[in-house]
């Protein structure tokens, strides 16, 4: 996929996306609207499409000043079907339908890329809106199984007050002040395979995480079980 981009955009910690080629390119969750049109200005690129993650307003309020100033056709992520593709200059964007945060999550695969609104964060994941922990235990489960190497764009940078939780379920981990030193605030990413390494909600079957769920007490006999216990330890 040589000559497909991602460009991330900050409104406080908020965070949104341009996916672009050489001249055209799709907004998602474009809070940040001011700057991605200036940087779709600065690069000569045309915006297609303006969609979404999740119905949050906190990720939506950007569509219709993005669409004014624009082009583009708005696609309602809620209408996407599960394994539905954007398709941009020739290349494809699968659309993976993910509740849990909310029942209306998606989020968007191109490349090595994983673009997981407020699904999967850098060091943790988001609350569970829908109420439906089970489908959001599937959620995630289908999304660690894509290869290690594949690049977390989350909807926001919690990565401090993650980190900061991390360490205290689990203390022993190294991997957690690694994953610390390394942030940048200027670009927040992560890989699967790190997220593997310090994700507490994505650890569940570590040995660390299940001697954690037996001093609280809690049911840890089966994956989701484990799951769901984590979910519910304050």
């Amino acid at each position: 996929m040589p000559h497909i981009s991602i460009e991330q955009f900050r409104c406080g910690d908020n965070l949104a996306y341009l996916i672009y080629g050489k001249k055209e390119a799709v907004a998602i969750d474009g809070v940040a609207w001011e700057e991605m049109l200036r940087f779709r200005d600065e690069q000569e690129l045309s915006l297609a499409y303006v969609t979404n993650t999740h119905g949050h307003f906190d990720h939506t309020a950007g569509n219709e000043p993005l669409l004014r100033h624009s082009r583009a056709q708005y696609l309602d992520h809620d209408e996407f079907p599960d394994g539905g593709v954007i398709e941009i200059e020739g290349e494809s964007i699968k659309v993976y339908r993910t509740p849990g945060h909310t029942a209306d999550s998606v989020c968007f695969h191109v490349g090595g890329v994983l673009i997981t609104g407020d699904t999967l964060f850098n060091g943790t994941v988001g609350n569970c809106f829908s109420g439906d922990q089970r489908a959001f235990f599937r959620s995630i489960k289908r999304l660690v199984a894509l290869p290690g190497d594949t690049l977390v764009y989350a909807g926001h940078d919690y990565v401090r007050d993650s980190v900061a939780l991390a360490k205290q379920l689990e203390p022993d981990n190294p991997e957690i002040e690694r994953f610390r030193q390394a942030y940048d605030p200027g670009h927040v990413c992560s890989t699967l395979a790190e997220e593997l390494q310090i994700n507490p909600y994505l650890r569940f079957n570590e040995p660390a995480i299940i001697d954690l769920l037996k001093e609280h007490g809690l049911p840890r006999a089966t994956e989701e079980e484990r799951w769901l216990s984590l979910m519910s330890i304050e």
